[in-house]
């Protein structure tokens, strides 16, 4: 679809979600609901139509999936605190300028009640571990304002014993990189300010190598590129201040083909559109520097200008966002 994006129909797209909650696809994506809510705000922000939805209706939906009996937020109303759910509700309402509705001395209890002696943190109370979850800690920390009750050194251990011979970092301590693994680690150090910790040229050479002869990005060697590695793959990229070592104008001609004429991004061409792939398409080419889209903040995966509003920058403050001209 077309050489440019279509910022009207991805839009309206966004504005469309959720609409007919008797769809099937409706009730069965309630576990992603919370997620897809941030998705959608984000990328709308970017494109600069913040307000295209309901900020009242949005923030009483995050409030209803409060759960209360543990201290975070679930994904759905009364589906059970995740981690993953909680930061999503604490970007959507940091977004809204709405943290005030949060008990937040009880979310932070729920997020450090989750870290594990190794350094990493469980998703909830069943314990599965991820350097995902450690990456949405340190994020939703610092967006609270709580970073300083972090154990900095035994999580910045656990990221040091995740790092692989590429450069690159796993799910987990012996996994193999992944792109997604690669930005959560980076993006977690750059909160802590431990940057030192990469390897900078050798995950550069490593994150490039990800870019097909089409100019799509992949996780791993051998696989298909998928929109959304725009992100996690850029994301890492920027934060090493090395989005030059890609191909930036064959990634959005790749990104601007997964459109769908229809509205939304799909994650290649041809394929249906998703809320996900919407945003982390739109995400991409924000960090490419695209005409007409507001920067977004490669660390936090919110607009940048909320994020310096903020003051959390640190040691990668000045590293560009988007390529040298």
């Amino acid at each position: 679809m077309g050489s440019t994006l279509d910022i009207p129909l991805h839009v309206k797209y966004i504005q469309s979600l959720g609409e007919n909650k008797d769809d099937l696809v409706y009730h069965l994506t309630a576990h992603l609901r919370m997620n897809a809510v941030y998705w959608g705000l984000t990328a709308l922000c970017i494109m600069g139509h913040k307000d295209a939805l309901d900020r009242d209706e949005m923030i009483d939906f995050v409030m209803s999936c409060w759960d209360d009996e543990a201290g975070g937020f679930g994904a759905h109303p009364d589906h059970d605190a995740h981690i993953l759910a909680t930061l999503s509700a604490i970007q959507i309402l940091t977004t809204q300028n709405a943290l005030d509705r949060v008990d937040i001395p009880r979310v932070v209890k729920f997020i450090l009640s989750l870290e594990q002696e190794s350094g990493v943190f469980a998703g909830d109370q069943f314990g599965e571990i991820d350097t995902r979850f450690l990456y949405i800690a340190v994020n939703a920390l610092s967006l609270l304002g709580h970073l300083h009750e972090l154990d900095v050194e035994k999580t910045v251990g656990y990221i040091r014993r995740c790092k692989n011979f590429d450069g690159g970092y796993g799910a987990r301590e012996g996994a193999e990189s992944h792109a997604s693994q690669v930005f959560v680690c980076v993006a977690a150090l750059a909160i802590l300010d431990k940057l030192d910790e990469v390897d900078h040229e050798t995950l550069a050479w490593w994150l490039s190598e990800r870019q097909l002869p089409n100019g799509g990005l992949n996780g791993r060697p051998e696989k298909l590129e998928d929109t959304c590695y725009s992100f996690w793959v850029l994301s890492a990229l920027s934060i090493l201040n090395k989005i030059p070592w890609i191909n930036a104008e064959k990634l959005t001609a790749f990104i601007l083909s997964a459109q769908d004429p229809e509205g939304g991004i799909a994650d290649r061409p041809g394929d249906q559109p998703d809320v996900f792939h919407t945003h982390f398409g739109v995400a991409g080419l924000s960090l490419l520097g695209y005409p007409g889209l507001e920067d977004l903040d490669p660390v936090y995966c919110m607009p940048a200008r909320l994020i310096e509003s903020k003051g959390l920058r640190k040691g990668w403050a000045a590293l560009p966002r988007r390529p040298s001209a």
